[in-house]
This record gives structure tokens, sequence and C-alpha cells, in this order.
């Protein structure tokens, strides 16, 4: 039992270093130009050890994406549970979005590489896994709370995850970046406004 519990906590540890390098590399020069070489020497493993965790290159990738969004999700729902109101949590989990697509490493391997690695539908439906249940809950607590009218929610919940996927890669493409992103927040506190139900 003792052996096997060491031979599960060094698998782990070897998995750990991998995706920590990894994802050192994709975020400074995208995944392209990121080599399974470089990763294994900057993890100090055999190639035999990536290979025994990772397909290859693409399932790599795809592990980091999934801690990379898993981390971006946390940080969203986190800024959210700070408020009982829905609405306020909407507002505080947009922004918090927003802010982390400030991090060059969201920037480069949630945003610019991973539509590429995964297909533009591949991307959506991985993106969607992340965050569509949580604004279809946000949204449906604020129709019940009577802050937003009653409507169709999966539309709705599906328009606004798309339109900030679109302000969070147009904060990764802008040459300003702290500049965009304070547009955009301009932007989307007007969208939001204008979902609210106006007083009679």
């Amino acid at each position: 039992m003792l052996v096997k519990r060491r031979q599960a906590e060094n698998s782990a540890a070897t998995r750990s270093a991998l995706l920590k390098i990894a994802r050192k590399l994709f975020a400074e020069r995208g995944y392209a130009d990121t080599a399974t070489e470089e990763v294994v020497k900057g993890a100090r493993v055999t190639r035999g050890a990536l290979y025994h965790h990772f397909k290859d290159k693409q399932d790599l990738f795809k592990a980091v994406l999934h801690e990379e969004q898993l981390r971006l999700a946390s940080k969203t729902g986190e800024a959210a549970s700070k408020e009982s109101d829905p609405w306020r949590a909407m507002l505080l989990a947009s922004d918090a979005f927003l802010d982390a697509c400030l991090d060059p490493a969201v920037q480069q391997i949630v945003l610019l590489d991973a539509p590429a690695v995964l297909g533009a539908q591949g991307w959506r439906e991985a993106d969607q896994s992340y965050y569509l249940a949580g604004v279809k809950a946000a949204i449906q607590a604020s129709i019940g709370a009577g802050i937003i009218e009653p409507q169709p929610v999966d539309p709705l919940a599906h328009m606004i995850l798309g339109s900030f996927n679109e302000a969070a890669l147009l904060i990764a493409h802008a040459k300003d970046k702290k500049a965009a992103r304070r547009e955009v927040s301009e932007v989307t506190n007007r969208l939001w406004s204008g979902l609210r139900v106006r007083p009679q």
C-alpha cells in the first residue's frame, strides 16, 4: 500500500510539473512556438513521462486550458458569492471575468490559442461547459427577484456569454489592453442596465 501511494504521489507530482511548465511556455510563446522537448526539459522529466500522462502536445494543451478555465471560473464565482443580491452578483462576476482577461496567460491560452487548437466549435462547447450553467442560474435568479423581465433564459444566456467572449477577445487583441478594458466596461454596464425592469 505504501509503495502504491508513493507511486501515485510521484505520478501526480510529475503531471503537476508538466502542467506548470507547459502553462508558462504556452503563455509566453503560444501553442505553435512551444515544443514538447522544452516542456520535458523544464519539468525535468523524461519524454516517456510526458506521454504517460498526455497523448500528445494537443492533449497537454487541453489539460492546461482546463486548469486555466477552472481558475477563471473560480474567480468569477468567488466574486459573485460576495453578493446575495443576484443583480449585483452578476455585475461583480462579469467585472471579475473581464479583469482576468488582462492576464497575459488568459489572453494567450484561453482567448487566442484555444480557438485555434480546438477549432471554433470545440472552443465554444468547452467554454460553455464552464460558464453557461452559471449564467443561466444568475439570469433565472434575477428574473425571480423581479430585476429582469421574464423571458427565455437559454437564448439570453447564450447571447450574454457570446458578447463577453467577444469583449474578452477585443481586450486580448488590443494594443492598449487597459484602455480596451475600460471601454468594454462602459459598454457592458449599458447592456446590463438595458436588461433591468423599468419602474412603472
